[in-house]
C-alpha cells in the first residue's frame, strides 16, 4: 500500500469536529460499551471480539472473549497486533504494537440499536505482515455518514498470525496449522453476526472490504467452508490469490510451510514449540514473512479450484485494481539484465511473449516494464480472474472495475513521480481528505461518487444507483469494465493482452506436478 503516503497523512490528520463526547451505553453480548461521538457519527474504539491470543494461546484459533461488568469505555484506539514497524512497514514511534490486539472499531450513524443498516467490514492490507484497522486512512467515519456502519477488525500477522509448524499441526484437533490471522477475521465476523444489531446494523447484510493483502483476505475468505453465511457480499481492491502456490507467496500447502516453520524456529534458536511460545514476540515479529496457506481446513484447497468447481462461498462480488500498482511497489526496480533474467526464471517458455508486452531495452524501459508487470501479473490477472470464476460457476453477479484517478498527491518524493499508485482509491472509498494534499471540491465530489458505488454495492449487491453512471454486470465475453478515469464511465478492460497470456501461464502453472 502507499507506505510513505499514509505515514504523513497519520502526521496531519485531525479529528473534524473537535472533542469528543460520550454516547449513551449500547448492550452487546459482553455487556454495556460506551463509544464517542465525532464529526457526526458514534465511534466505538477497542471493542475485544476475542480474548488476548497471548501465553498459550498463542498459535491458537482466537478464543472468546471475557464478559466484564458495568460499562466499558470504548474511547480509545487498541494497539496493533505485533509486527515490525507499522502498517507501512515503517517505524511507528508513539505507534505501539502488542499481542494482545483482537479487537475492532466501529463507526456508526445510527440513532438507535436495530436501525438495520448495511455494515461494512474492512479487513486492512500490509503483505499479511504489517496492518492495523486503527490507520487514519482507514478511519470509517466519512463512509458510515452515508448510512452504513463500518467495521474495522485487527488480526494477527506475520510469524504470530501464519505459522506453520509440525507441533502445532500434532496439537490441532484438525491436524493443521497456520492460518491462525484469517481465523481471526472469522472469529470476527461471527462476533459482528452476533452484536452488529446494537450498533444500528444489518447482521444479515454484511460487506466485507479490504485493499492488497485485505483483498486477498477476501478471497480467502470467500474460499472458506468456516466463513459460509458471516457476509453476504464482498468487495476486493487489489489482491486475490487464484495463481497457483508455485507463483505466489500466500499460497503454500501445508507440508511445505510446515518445513519454513521449522526453519523460522531455527533461526530463533527454538527447539520446540514450547520455546516458541515463551519467546518474546517482539523476536517473533521480527522473524520473517510468514503468510496464509492451504491447510486442508480453514482453507482446504487452492482457491482457484475451488471457484472452478462452484464451492466458494457464493456471493455478489465488486473487484478491481489500479493502473499504477507498480509505482510506490516497485521504488527500485532491477536493470535490464536482471529484469530479463527474472522473467525468463518465472515464465519459462513463456518469457519471450512476456518480454514481447514488457521490454527491456535499456534500464530505463526495464523500469516501465517491472511497474506494468507488477500492475498485471500482480494485480490485474487476478482480479479479473475472480470476476471471471464468478460469472462462470456462481449464481451471483460480479462488478470489475479499473482505477485510473490520479489522488492529488503532493508535488514532493516520493509521490511526485507515482500515478495510480496502489491504494489510490482507498481515499476515494474512504472520504478521508489528507487536508495538505490540497482536496478540491471536484475531488470531493469524485469521492462521493466512488464511496456512493461502494455503498450502493453493500446495501443492494448492486452498485449503481440514483446520478452515478451506469456499471454493467461483468460479463466475460464483453470485458466491459468501471474505468475510474476523469469521470467513471463503463469500458473495455485495458491490458487484454497480458491478461490473456497470464491465463495461458497460469494454466500450464496448474498442469505441473
Amino acid at each position: 500500500m502507499l507506505r510513505r503516503t499514509v505515514a504523513a497523512l497519520v502526521a496531519v490528520l485531525v479529528v473534524a469536529g473537535g472533542a469528543s463526547a460520550a454516547a449513551a451505553p449500547v448492550r452487546i453480548s459482553l455487556g454495556l460499551v460506551e463509544g464517542v461521538q465525532e464529526d457526526g457519527v458514534t465511534v466505538y474504539k477497542g471493542v475485544p471480539f476475542a480474548a488476548p491470543p497471548v501465553g498459550e494461546l498463542r498459535w491458537r484459533p482466537p478464543q472468546p472473549a471475557r464478559p466484564w461488568q458495568g460499562v466499558r469505555r470504548a474511547d480509545a484506539y487498541p494497539k496493533r497486533c505485533m509486527q515490525v514497524g507499522n502498517d507501512f512497514g515503517l517505524p511507528g514511534p508513539g505507534d505501539p504494537a502488542s499481542e494482545d490486539c483482537l479487537y475492532l472499531n466501529i463507526w456508526t450513524p445510527a440513532h438507535r440499536p436495530g436501525a438495520r443498516l448495511p455494515v461494512m467490514v474492512w479487513i486492512y492490507g500490509g503483505g499479511f505482515q504489517n496492518g492495523s484497522a486503527s490507520d487514519p486512512v482507514y478511519r470509517g467515519g466519512g463512509l458510515a455518514r452515508k448510512g452504513v456502519v463500518v467495521i474495522g477488525i485487527n488480526y494477527r500477522v506475520g510469524v504470530l498470525g501464519f505459522l506453520a509448524h509440525p507441533e502445532l499441526t500434532a496439537e490441532s484437533p484438525h491436524h493443521t496449522s497456520g492460518n491462525y490471522g484469517l481465523m481471526d477475521m472469522i472469529a470476527a465476523l461471527t462476533w459482528i453476526r452476533a452484536n452488529a444489531a446494537a450498533f444500528g446494523g444489518d447482521p444479515h447484510n454484511v460487506t466485507i472490504f479490504g485493499q492488497s493483502a485485505g483483498s486477498a483476505a477476501v478471497s480467502l475468505l470467500t474460499a472458506s467452508p468456516l466463513a459460509r453465511g458471516l457476509f453476504e457480499k464482498a468487495i476486493g481492491e487489489s489482491g486475490g490469490q487464484f495463481r497457483p502456490p508455485a507463483s505466489h507467496a500466500g499460497s503454500a500447502r501445508l507440508a511445505d510451510a510446515e518445513k519454513a516453520g521449522l526453519r523460522t524456529a531455527r533461526t530463533l534458536g527454538a527447539k520446540s514449540l514450547a520455546e516458541l511460545r515463551r519467546a518474546p514476540a517482539e523476536r517473533l515479529a521480527a522473524a520473517g514473512p510468514a503468510y496464509p496457506i492451504v491447510d486442508g481446513y480453514v482453507i482446504p484447497s487452492p482457491i482457484w479450484e475451488t471457484y472452478a468447481a462452484g464451492r466458494q462461498n457464493d456471493v455478489p462480488i465488486l473487484v478491481g485494481d489500479t493502473d499504477g500498482e507498480g509505482d510506490n511497489l516497485t521504488p527500485n526496480p532491477v536493470g535490464a539484465a536482471q529484469f530479463v533474467a527474472k522473467v525468463r526464471s518465472t515464465f519459462g517458455d513463456y518469457a519471450g511473449r512476456v518480454l514481447a508486452l514488457y521490454p527491456a531495452g535499456s534500464d530505463q524501459q526495464a523500469a516501465k516494464s517491472q511497474r506494468a508487470l507488477q500492475r498485471d501479473w500482480g494485480f490485474g490477472w487476478d482480479m479479473w480472474t475472480w470476476a471471471k470464476l464468478e460469472t462462470r460457476t456462481g449464481r451471483h453477479p460480479a462488478y470489475l472495475y479499473y482505477f485510473d484517478k490520479r489522488p492529488p498527491f503532493p508535488d514532493s518524493e516520493p509521490y511526485r513521480n507515482w500515478g495510480v499508485a496502489h491504494g489510490a482509491e482507498i481515499y476515494y472509498a474512504f472520504r478521508n481528505y489528507d487536508r495538505a494534499w490540497g482536496w478540491t471540491e471536484a475531488e470531493k465530489r469524485y469521492s462521493d461518487a466512488v464511496s456512493g458505488y461502494w455503498v450502493n454495492f453493500a446495501r443492494h449487491g448492486d452498485p449503481n444507483g440514483p446520478g452515478l453512471p451506469p456499471w454493467p454486470k461483468f460479463a466475460p465475453k464483453a470485458d466491459q469494465v468501471m474505468l475510474f478515469g476523469t469521470a467513471p464511465s463503463a469500458a473495455p478492460l485495458p491490458h487484454m493482452p497480458a491478461l490473456q497470456l497470464f491465463d495461458e501461464v497460469t494454466a500450464a502453472m496448474r498442469s505441473e506436478p
